[in-house]
């Protein structure tokens, strides 16, 4: 049985369009306009990733997500889509166990590259050992290997955010919205020179490994 993909969206027009771009990459979609058919589909229905929208005329897809979690699909990768662009938003959906968050509107080139992303992680067994990292937000300070790494507040806050969805490419707008809040004066670059950074001081504390990867025209992603 080929990959299967459960697509929750009460837009028709953006379903199709979503459908279509899965199913150039091979991959076979089901698509459920409510949360009740949705919950029908995965009681009886494998299935391998789920897309789900927040907003949908019957309940809130956040809900749905939830009662994954803490049910018989704790593991299902989960990438969310939403018309809510707030950070608000993004930070409930991940804390209540979304893969990857992606607002309205998108690329749906970009969303196919994230669901194959998601997909591939997936289907990668755990390390035996992976490294260990500890945020200890009480005292600002991120431990790798149980040493502290010199950040500045930047820095940890950056690092914090990356730890949080560790696995999932966060884009440079809602990095920079995490670390920098309301700053004006802070812009993308920002991101990119405050990664570059990091990931030397990630080597210093553990040479030859890269911890943090960059996916091109998306953001940055901490692979533990």
């Amino acid at each position: 049985m080929g990959t299967r993909l459960l697509l929750v969206e009460d837009d028709p027009a953006i379903a199709r369009t979503v459908a279509y771009a899965f199913e150039r990459e091979g991959l076979a979609v089901t698509h459920s306009l409510l949360l009740g058919d949705a919950r029908a589909q995965l009681r009886g229905s494998r299935f391998d990733l789920l897309v789900l929208d927040v907003g949908l005329p019957d309940g809130n897809g956040l809900d749905l997500l939830r009662e994954l979690r803490q049910g018989a699909h704790p593991t299902l990768p989960v990438l969310m889509l939403s018309a809510h662009g707030e950070e608000i938003d993004r930070v409930l959906g991940l804390e209540l166990g979304a893969d990857d968050y992606l607002p309205k509107p998108f690329s749906p080139r970009e969303l196919a590259a994230r669901v194959k992303a998601l997909l591939r992680r997936a289907a990668t067994p755990a390390a035996a050992a992976p490294p260990v990292f500890h945020d200890d937000a009480a005292g600002q300070r991120i431990f790798l290997h149980g040493q502290p790494l010199a950040l500045t507040r930047r820095e940890y806050r950056l690092l914090s955010t990356l730890l949080a969805g560790a696995g999932r490419i966060h884009a440079r707008d809602a990095l920079l919205s995490a670390a920098w809040g309301d700053d004006s004066e802070s812009t993308d670059r920002t991101v990119d020179t405050h990664v570059k950074t990091l990931r030397a001081k990630l080597r210093e504390a553990d040479p030859g490994r890269e911890y943090i990867s960059t996916h091109r025209g998306m953001g940055y992603c901490l692979d533990v």
